[in-house]
């Protein structure tokens, strides 16, 4: 593969087809109340899922930033009362916005195809037909890769500063994994405890969807023996707000 295809729905299998056309069972799902998440195989053919991971590694790494947020040393040592802790987001990543035209990463993206594809109408009604509700027009897009040893902490993405965010908006996730990588899991809370878990690398094109926001953390990815290096789990991530006016 040398370039996406200018419609996301040139990359569905016929299941992926049924979501898209909210034929599918867990078409509009993220809609019912008890529903925070979805991870769902078989949507994307798994052959054109590899091909983009490739396709990934070969254009766009060389446009990411390496995002590190440790855990603060007085979050121990500041601490006056036993069990008082409180641990802000913590995550090891690197990443890109693709929202900014003049950007070195988004001239990358267009002259690949990815910019045009996660635009088209098509990859707006997909996250959708997830969602269950109408959407924004305006989107946000970001890339992220994952190596060996990255991982996202526990976090719930709520934005009560943010109006349009406060009483929740949409996630929606598309991995592609490389070869070399072992796992990685998302693990998330169900009835106020962490008792959900979910593999996120060895579905090639795996699709997640958030209703945000939740808790929720993503552990640390894991390499073949040897294959730390080549280890990478790329995520295209869409940010929708509902429109529900």
């Amino acid at each position: 593969m040398r370039r996406f295809p200018d419609q996301f729905a040139d990359l569905l299998t016929t299941r992926g087809e049924a979501v898209l056309a909210g034929r599918h069972a867990q078409a509009g799902a993220l809609a019912h109340p008890r529903t925070r998440f979805l991870a769902l195989g078989g949507l994307i053919d798994p052959k054109q899922a590899k091909a983009m991971a490739l396709l990934l590694e070969k254009s766009l790494q060389p446009c990411l930033r390496e995002m590190a947020q440790p855990i603060p040393p007085e979050t121990i040592w500041e601490e006056t009362r036993n069990y008082a802790e409180q641990l802000p987001k913590t995550m090891r990543q690197q990443t890109t916005h693709l929202d900014n035209p003049r950007s070195a990463a988004f001239k990358v993206a267009k002259d690949i195809g990815l910019i045009d594809c996660l635009r088209s109408d098509s990859y707006r009604a997909f996250a959708a037909a997830l969602a269950g509700r109408p959407l924004k027009k305006k989107y946000g897009l970001q890339a992220i890769a994952y190596g060996a040893g990255d991982y996202a902490g526990p976090h719930t993405d709520h934005h009560p500063e943010e109006p349009e965010a406060a009483r929740g908006y949409l996630d929606m996730h598309l991995s592609f994994a490389t070869t070399a990588v072992r796992d990685q899991y998302l693990v998330y809370a169900k009835t106020g405890h962490f008792t959900e878990m979910v593999e996120v690398t060895q579905t090639p094109g795996l699709v997640t969807a958030y209703r945000l926001p939740f808790w929720h953390y993503t552990t640390p990815l894991r390499a073949k023996p040897k294959q730390e290096a080549k280890a990478r789990r790329w995520v295209l991530l869409g940010t929708f707000l509902f429109n529900d006016t």
